[in-house]
């Protein structure tokens, strides 16, 4: 199994890459917004819980979105080559969640692909995400919050991850098909991917 961790800010294009590297590598996609969204949709007791918290305007707790992470991992595992982990973690206690959460499962992240582009690059972007698409978290003043969250959020995550030796920069600017190969670059020949 090949477990990467992929983040940016929003308007990176992670969602984009995703859906490449799923394609490639045959990997499992795990947004922690859908499932989220999927366990609260059902009324599973961990969905409840999360409810609980997130129709208050609280962030929920570390420990319970590992659960849920974990309910998925296991249930997706025997059917899959490997996760990508996307919006999960952005603390480092949460790195150090996950890290115990897959080790229990005999397993770990082997690579963490952050997309890097400039914040004047991803205001246009999700400006113009916004018009298209109706979102209405997509104006400038949100968007503006939402990149300093991000950047005072993660920049400790790229020095943990580095410090392991697994935090690859890509570039993520210029054409979808250009910052995949960087990627492609980057990963392709890990042990892990059994290629």
């Amino acid at each position: 199994m090949f477990n990467l961790v992929i983040f940016g800010a929003p308007g990176s294009g992670k969602g984009t890459q995703s859906q490449k590297l799923i394609d490639r590598y045959g990997l499992t996609h795990i947004s922690t917004g859908d499932v989220l969204r999927k366990q609260i949709a059902e009324g599973t007791e961990l969905g409840k819980i999360a409810d609980s918290y997130i129709s208050k305007g609280h962030l929920i707790p570390d420990d319970l979105m590992v659960d849920i992470l974990a309910q998925e991992v296991d249930r997706l595992r025997p059917q899959s080559n490997g996760f990508i982990f996307d919006g999960f973690p952005r603390t480092i206690p949460q790195a150090e969640e996950l890290k115990k959460m897959l080790e229990r499962r005999g397993e770990e992240v082997h690579s963490v692909i952050g997309l890097e582009v400039a914040d004047e690059e991803l205001m246009e972007r999700l400006v113009k995400r916004g018009a298209e698409s109706g979102r209405s978290d997509d104006n400038p003043e949100t968007i503006n919050k939402r990149l300093k969250v991000y950047h005072s959020t993660t920049s400790p995550l790229k020095d943990y991850y580095t410090k392991e030796g697994k935090y690859t920069s890509i570039h993520g600017s210029g054409h979808v098909d250009e910052i995949f190969s960087r990627i492609v670059e980057a990963i392709d020949g890990h042990p892990a991917l059994g290629r």
